[in-house]
């Protein structure tokens, strides 16, 4: 059983945990909540922390493993992550290792002698392994500095990552009561947090929640038209050489997807989860390691990428919550340099999300609220910050400068009277049929079926041809979305009232529509990207950086990240203790590296 060690007193906590700040990861400054949470842990707290993707969640452990006595035990959901975080630590003179299935006896059994010796910082484990009785074991012979739990909210059944194994993670972390644990996650709503107090911290954990706002990136929704094209225009222009990630609703979209873009030019490969686990294993890898890649892939990917130039994110299908949304968007951008949270949708999208759903729907109240919050950020026609904040109960006080509607502001109109019409008109002929059909009767358009069906006499018909095809689709979809109509939940395509409807339909309630406007419409960069930078020393800094990943066999940010090489151009410094002084270049990366990279200044024309 591990024992309690004693810790400085907070002001030396602070002083030698920005020690180990900059001389071992090469930062100046903390951010956010990081320097509290870490003086928590260090000082032998329990400790939930809310923190962004990208907000440096890693560091509030990293730290306190160097400083506390002992071993950090990581419990970490993915092989993937937990090899990048070793990598990564291993770059920066940091002594840890995994343990998992993927090695050899050997090497595992090399890993388990370093650990009891006394001869790791951090040891990465996944719950399936940490919950073995051989681990248990092996840890009581150990000295424990603390507990991380990194991607907490796959704990709740209600989360959007649910790994039943994280139930039983106190198991092993209550035989330890006088080692600290400490809870991570990027996105966890009331019910999330409160399922990670109780099953794996405690009732007297203390509570961190950072801000959720990532500032350098920016949100852009439109409407779907050939969503194929509208990806591929958004990418050649504004992406050409950037790794992105493009979720899709299904397996078989990511391969015609992968495989279309890729007869366009661009470099994509798809993942899922009907991928043998060696093809996503490859994938992944090729992800990881190589640069302008594109993952058209379904939510099975990302959790624990930690890759940090991913400049865009893209939707071609709707997430099911803002939770999702928020999780996935949050993979791009993770080094802070300005990327893209782009996304089209339309009618069908939002028919399909409530279809599938359904079941779930009607037995669920909490889902359904996620469902409606997610539909309804998508129709929101003023800045999109304080709708995506306020799910996480942080405020914003709007005109970000960072989305869409903010860049291009879009006009709204009273579409009360039109969504009457609808409304009526699909009532009179049924609850039976879909959208194409409805208007064709809202618009007065005789065809053989409306005939035989006799829809050409009801009182509905041709009341609606005022508004054009375009502008009745956008009608149905936001009256859809905002719960007022609802899918066939037998899955024939028809539309059905709600029974929110009524108070429409009888004037108790005034429904504004947003004009649609084109999803490929480009608005201003809010910043330079690093696909702007033609600087000749940015080329080489990175045809260095990626000849010298290979030669280890690491991802290239791991070597330095954008931002590093960004600050480096920016700095130009003369000398190595100049270059010690630039973000992200450690004692140890500058011992490693840093004539190198002034060799590369040195070498490369202005």
């Amino acid at each position: 059983m591990s024992t309690q060690f004693s810790t400085p007193d907070q002001p030396d906590t602070r002083t030698s945990a920005r020690s180990h700040l900059h001389q071992v990861f090469g930062y100046a400054e903390f951010r956010g909540r990081q320097a509290d949470i870490i003086d928590s842990v260090v000082q032998g707290a329990s400790v939930l922390a809310l923190m962004p993707t990208g907000g440096g969640k890693s560091l509030c452990y990293q730290i306190p493993a160097l400083i506390r006595e002992g071993t950090a035990i990581v419990i970490s959901p993915l092989i993937a992550l937990m090899r990048d975080q070793v990598d990564a630590l291993a770059q920066n003179g940091v002594r840890a290792a995994v343990l998992n299935s993927s090695q050899s006896a050997e090497e595992q059994q090399a890993v388990e002698a370093s650990l009891r010796n006394g001869g790791l910082d951090l040891l990465y484990v996944a719950p399936e392994r940490l919950l073995q009785t051989k681990t248990r074991h092996l840890l009581e012979q150990v000295n424990i500095a603390l507990f991380a739990i990194d991607e907490a909210h796959c704990v709740s059944q209600w989360g959007h990552d649910f790994r039943p194994e994280y139930l039983n993670i106190h198991q092993v972390t209550t035989r330890h009561p006088e080692v600290p644990c400490i809870a991570l996650t990027a996105t966890a709503d009331k019910q999330t947090r409160q399922d990670i107090i109780k099953h794996l911290l405690g009732e007297s954990a203390q509570v961190f929640i950072d801000s959720f706002d990532r500032p350098n990136i920016r949100y852009r929704i439109g409407q779907k038209t050939n969503a194929k094209e509208q990806l591929l225009r958004f990418i050649q222009l504004e992406h050409p050489d950037d790794a992105g990630i493009v979720y899709c609703g299904s397996r078989k979209k990511t391969e015609t997807l992968a495989e279309w873009l890729c007869g366009k030019g661009l470099n994509a490969l798809p993942y899922h989860a009907g991928l043998s686990p060696e093809e996503r294993q490859t994938h992944q890898d090729q992800f990881i390691h190589e640069e302008g890649l594109i993952m058209c892939a379904t939510i099975a990917f990302g959790m624990g990428i930690d890759k940090p130039n991913v400049r865009f994110v893209a939707h071609l299908d709707v997430p099911k919550s803002i939770e999702a949304y928020y999780q996935e968007t949050g993979r791009a951008g993770r080094d802070g340099l300005p990327s893209d949270a782009w996304m089209v949708y339309g009618l069908n999208d939002i028919i399909q999300v409530r279809r599938l759903l359904g079941p779930t729907l009607a037995s669920n109240p909490l889902e359904r609220q996620r469902l409606e919050a997610m539909l309804a950020f998508l129709e929101h026609a003023e800045c999109r910050r304080p709708v995506l904040l306020g799910y996480f109960n942080e405020d914003h006080p709007g005109q970000c400068g960072g989305c869409d509607n903010c860049l291009s502001p879009p006009k709204t109109w009273d579409a009360t009277e039109a969504a009457q019409k609808a409304l009526s008109c699909i009532f009179r002929t049924g609850q039976r049929y879909g959208a194409t059909h409805i208007i064709d009767v809202l618009q007065g358009r005789l065809s053989d079926r409306i005939t035989r069906l006799g829809h050409d006499q009801l009182s509905t018909f041709g009341i609606g041809r005022e508004l054009n095809k375009h502008t009745w689709f956008s009608v149905l979809r936001q009256l859809l979305a905002k719960g007022y109509i609802e899918p066939d939940p037998e899955g024939h395509g028809g539309l059905q009232l709600s029974e929110q409807s009524r108070a429409l339909l009888r004037g108790e309630e005034s429904l504004f529509c947003r004009v649609d406007a084109l999803a490929s419409a480009q608005s201003p960069k809010p910043a330079q990207s690093t696909t702007e930078n033609s600087d000749p020393l940015w080329q080489a800094l990175k045809a260095w950086r990626l000849e010298m990943a290979h030669e280890l066999g690491v991802p290239p940010y791991v070597i330095f990240h954008d931002r590093t090489l960004q600050a480096i151009i920016e700095a130009r410094p003369d000398d190595l203790e100049e270059l010690g002084q630039i973000h992200g270049v450690g004692r140890h990366k500058l011992e490693r590296y840093g004539e190198a990279v002034l060799e590369v200044m040195w070498s490369t024309p202005r």
